[in-house]
């Protein structure tokens, strides 16, 4: 019996065997593990990919494109690595690259000098033969070495300090005090307000002379000893207020006021009262040992009450403070000191008329020379100033 021939392969008379059409190829019997690929001995041409499921033969290399295996230490390049610190610099041109050119200096030599170096890009050459431009004007034209016109110059008003006789703070640190500044500065104010300081004078006059009046009475003129004492502590009070009471007044002067009658008792007497007692106290210790120190106590302790009416301190550092400050100026000082001295005893002669001009301008010729050398205001003679701000930081105490 013959076998009909295969509709697909006529020419075929096999029987078919499962090898599919021509150049397929046949499929695998059941039981029988897949062909390999490629078969072994051939190359799988370029680009090509093995079949799902299939593996590679044994010996054969992997596929071309493809990197080492996760894991894997690839071996390394031909002549091995480069030794550690052979590497380039970072921005230096790759070798072979012609750049930079032969004979140039190595990157990182220092050479050309950054920003431009020498010559100037552009070609901004100097000019030849010694034609520098001149050099550019002083004194503050365009393009000069000078400031600006218009510059900074002191600030208006007297911000830097007050001249004697004028308003604000302060004395110029190019000024010197002078006593008959002071005394002329003492007599122009008073001559301007005379009339409430002969009030006060006077009224501390008869005040004091009624005191010590009835005093003597009451201790039968001096026979009873302690009426006689408990009234001269009365009289030593009332004379330290009048002493504050006429350095208000002065203070009032400086600030550009006119004080009126009123005015000259805004104290705090507390502390006026003790200020002035140790002060007498101390006098009158120095006077007994041998006088001189005596003076010099006084001397040293004369603003004291200046300080306690005008910052409102106690009397110790008023005491301090007028120690300070004196002791810093002494020479001045004590040339002024002497001046008042002698215009009160003229005051004095003349019948005791004199005392009333004499008391009020060396009052008030020793505040200017308080605030002079203490950074305060000094009003000028004939002007009313405002309110005065506070005080500046004072440097001498």
């Amino acid at each position: 019996m013959t076998t009909p021939p295969d509709p697909r392969n006529p020419g075929n008379p096999e029987p078919d065997d499962g090898a599919g059409y021509p150049g397929q190829a046949p499929e695998p019997a059941a039981g029988n593990p897949p062909p390999s690929y490629p078969p072994p001995g051939s190359t799988p041409p370029p680009g090509s990919t093995p079949p799902p499921g299939s593996t590679p033969p044994p010996g054969s290399g992997p596929p071309p494109g493809s990197g080492p295996p996760p894991g894997s230490n690839p071996p390394p390049p031909e002549g091995g690595y480069p030794p550690p610190g052979s590497y380039p610099p970072p921005g230096s041109p790759p070798p072979g690259s012609g750049y930079p050119p032969p004979g140039s200096p190595p990157p990182g030599s220092g050479y050309p000098p950054p920003g431009g170096g020498y010559p100037p890009p552009g070609g901004n050459y100097p000019p030849p033969g010694g034609s520098y431009p001149p050099p550019p004007p002083p004194g503050g034209q365009p393009g000069g070495y000078g400031p600006p016109p218009g510059g900074y110059g002191p600030p208006p008003g007297g911000a830097y300090g007050a001249v004697p006789g004028a308003s604000g703070y302060g004395a110029p640190a190019t000024s010197q005090f002078s006593v008959g500044d002071a005394i002329s500065y003492g007599w122009n104010r008073y001559k301007e307000n005379a009339l409430p300081w002969i009030l006060m004078i006077l009224i501390a006059l008869v005040v004091s002379g009624v005191i010590g009046w009835i005093g003597n009475v009451s201790s039968d003129y001096g026979r009873v000893l302690w009426i006689n004492l408990l009234f001269g502590i009365i009289s030593a009070i009332v004379g330290y207020v009048f002493q504050g009471a006429f350095v208000r007044g002065a203070l009032d002067e400086l600030d550009g006021g006119k004080p009126a009658i009123g005015n000259f008792f805004r104290l705090n007497f507390g502390p006026v009262i003790i200020t002035a007692l140790l002060v007498a106290i101390g006098t009158y210790i120095g006077l007994i040992l041998l006088i001189i120190p005596g003076i010099i106590f006084a001397f040293l302790a004369y603003w004291s009450l200046t300080f306690v009416v005008d910052r409102d301190q106690d009397a110790i550092s008023g005491i301090k403070a007028s120690f300070s400050v004196i002791s810093k100026n002494a020479g001045p000082l004590f040339l002024l000191a002497l001046a008042s001295i002698g215009l009160n005893i003229v005051g004095a002669i003349l019948c005791l008329v004199g005392l009333l001009v004499s008391i009020p301008v060396t009052m008030i010729a020793s505040t200017y020379a308080y605030r002079f050398f203490t950074g305060g205001q000094i009003a000028a003679a004939g002007m009313a100033a405002a309110t005065p701000p506070p005080y500046p930081p004072n440097q001498q105490y």
